[in-house]
């Protein structure tokens, strides 16, 4: 049965769709069976991992609206070796539709039941809000993943996630869990950043990620060409750091 992980942050901008893919890739070159989903209408998660969000069809709203099942919508991702339910702009459309629609908030979970014994985990890239879109992935997810830059504003929208958490684990999802806490964008000179993370520790203990991802211009670069950083260069620091994130969660 599959693991299925949120990858959240209601702050834009904090790595969440450079960790679900290099995530995603890592984890399937460690020979587990990965399903990405790309729950945003940019997309990025999408052309991230080589595949025109301009161009494809059907995606990810199809299946939220029902018209679509998930093995009819998933594509291989060739360079991250692992599997990929893309999205394209249409799907900024699905919130407004999916409104008037029965059990709108547990849509995306229902369609994932029928490919659960496919995957070993399957990997939710989340937009950038507390919507109903991101509603579907808490519902969905069995844990959350927070990727989060070590910042004081990152520990204010925090807390607004944390509670999001737990009404979604009192009114849809009782079994909803945070996976971890993970410092992206890291910069060991900055002190602020030294300080926000000694604070993570100190109020979440285990629950953040031992593994840190660095600022490093491969990362940065990867999306450019479509490809996980792992294949753009192996040995850069981004790429080794998610190596070891994936090694970090199949010991845990």
């Amino acid at each position: 049965m599959a693991k299925i992980i949120a990858i959240t942050n209601q702050k834009g901008g904090v790595g969440k769709t450079t960790t679900s893919v290099n995530l995603s890739a890592s984890l399937a070159a460690s020979g587990k069976r990965v399903l990405l989903i790309d729950l945003d209408p940019q997309a990025n998660a999408t052309m991230g991992s080589g595949t025109d969000k301009r161009t494809i069809q059907p995606t990810v709203y199809h299946i939220l609206l029902g018209e679509k099942r998930i093995k009819e919508v998933s594509v291989n991702a060739t360079q991250g070796k692992y599997d990929l339910v893309p999205a394209n702009r249409d799907l900024a459309g699905a919130e407004v539709e999916m409104v008037e629609l029965d059990k709108r908030e547990t849509r995306l979970k229902a369609a994932l039941t029928e490919v659960n014994n496919d995957y070993d985990y399957v990997l939710i890239d989340c937009p950038p809000a507390l919507n109903l879109l991101t509603l579907n992935g808490l519902c969905a997810a069995h844990t959350v993943m927070i990727p989060m830059q070590c910042e004081y504003y990152a520990l204010e929208g925090l807390s607004d996630l944390v509670n999001t958490i737990k009404k979604v684990r009192v009114s849809f999802n009782p079994k909803l869990h945070i996976e971890g806490l993970l410092r992206t964008m890291f910069d060991p000179r900055n002190i602020l950043a030294q300080q926000v993370s000694e604070q993570l520790q100190k109020h979440f203990g285990n629950k953040v990620y031992q593994t840190i991802i660095p600022r490093n211009v491969r990362l940065a670069e990867a999306p450019g060409f479509g490809i996980p950083v792992m294949y753009h260069d192996k040995n850069s620091k981004g790429a080794q750091a998610y190596l070891a994130l994936a090694k970090e969660l199949l010991n845990a």
